[in-house]
């Protein structure tokens, strides 16, 4: 079992920033380095995955756009939603990319029960969903054996942004939010309890909070 899972709260910060340190600590990191999860919120942007196809962008009006490296297609985020990046040593984990997805879509399935929610992966489009609406994405990328990028949940957020794009390349996919199936809800409850289904998920004896920035 690995030791400890290290989190790091980084409130509110443009896209771009996030991804580019996250690719400079799967660079840099040695085999010693310890996992991270870096929880975000990003202000409105669009990010347009390695295989993303230019039709899937119907009206991005004034919203951003960034081509990025992670698997997928074109996904939102904003504030309201959370994000947590998973920068993890998957070969010492002794898991593919994969079994990887799955523990994360049963994080995100354990998370939505504990309110009450009852949600399902689907096996040919990865992320969450709940009758049928999708709460959650997911994209990664693995380099050097170690992953990046990681998972979107809608918390409680403005979703007009999804009907200006094919959500993940699906036509007319409904999207959905906690919000909607639990009423008023604390975000930072609903971090703390992603963090739990993480750490027991990914087989982590423990978790801490990390202090400081990101390069």
């Amino acid at each position: 079992m690995p030791g400890t899972l290290g989190f790091r709260e980084l409130g509110q910060m443009a896209y771009e920033p996030v991804w580019h340190a996250m690719q400079r600590f799967t660079n840099d990191r040695g085999t010693s380095a310890g996992d991270e999860v870096w929880l975000v919120q990003h202000p409105s942007v669009f990010t347009q995955g390695q295989a993303g196809k230019a039709e899937h962008l119907l009206l991005p009006g004034d919203i951003p756009v960034v081509k990025t490296d992670r698997g997928g297609q074109v996904t939102y985020h904003g504030p309201g939603q959370l994000v947590a990046y998973l920068l993890l040593d998957v070969r010492k984990l002794g898991f593919g990319v994969r079994e990887l997805v799955t523990r994360m879509e049963t994080c995100l399935i354990e998370l939505l029960a504990s309110y009450g929610v009852t949600a399902a992966a689907k096996p040919d489009a990865p992320g969450v969903y709940v009758d049928g609406a999708k709460i959650a994405s997911l994209g990664l990328r693995i380099r050097h054996g170690c992953s990046f990028h990681g998972l979107a949940l809608n918390v409680d957020m403005d979703m007009e942004p999804f009907r200006r794009i094919n959500p993940c390349g699906y036509a007319g996919l409904a999207m959905t939010q906690l919000c909607d199936h639990t009423g008023s809800i604390e975000f930072a409850e609903v971090s703390a309890r992603l963090r739990a289904q993480l750490v027991k998920h990914l087989d982590y004896a423990e978790q801490t909070t990390l202090t400081g920035g990101i390069d």
